[in-house]
């Protein structure tokens, strides 16, 4: 039983980091067309971006059955991911993103910390130059006010550099003589 607990809380912790590496690499990344929808003004009860949460239902769903069928420790590494996924629902989606019928405002520290970085997190528009990809975990607030000060000053890509200086011996060859006919 004690194995079965270790399992379950080291899964949902580690489920933080699996997250943030998600939303980073993934959701910022090449699934961008579904994350989009999470930027973008929300229109109703259903976005593009829930997808993932479908795929970790269904990753959670397909690990407890197989430790259900005889591969135990999976059983409780599903448990620990369907967990995170409750934690999700109920923090980012309620809480910070106010997805509810009821609006709670953050009051504890730690859920306004929370609630104060993903707002940093869609300060920038687009998916590039991002800070806070975690869902339940925070960097200090002034860490990402620095780094939000340092990518928007930053130039996108560098200044391009001439190909050749401008007193280069290169000339342009002369145009060609008219032809006799």
């Amino acid at each position: 039983m004690i194995a079965h607990l270790a399992i379950f809380l080291c899964t949902l912790v580690a489920m933080e980091g699996v997250g943030y590496l998600a939303h980073k690499y993934v959701m910022h990344g090449w699934g961008w067309f579904l994350h989009r929808s999470h930027h973008q003004a929300h229109l109703g009860p259903v976005e593009t971006n829930d997808v993932y949460l479908v795929i970790l239902a269904l990753a959670a769903i397909t690990l407890i059955v197989f430790g259900n069928a005889g591969h135990d420790p999976l059983q409780w590494v599903g448990a620990g991911v369907a967990a995170f996924g409750v934690i999700y629902v109920v923090v980012h989606d309620g809480i910070v993103h106010r997805h509810w019928p009821l609006r709670p405002r953050p009051r504890h520290p730690y859920l306004r910390r929370l609630y104060q970085a993903h707002l940093m997190h869609h300060a920038v528009k687009g998916r590039q130059h991002s800070v806070s990809f975690g869902f339940l975990y925070a960097p200090p607030l002034r860490t990402l006010k620095q780094q939000l000060r340092e990518r928007r000053v930053r130039p996108l890509r560098p200044a391009p550099q001439p190909c050749a200086p401008a007193s280069s011996n290169l000339r342009t060859p002369p145009p060609p003589s008219p032809s006799h006919r």
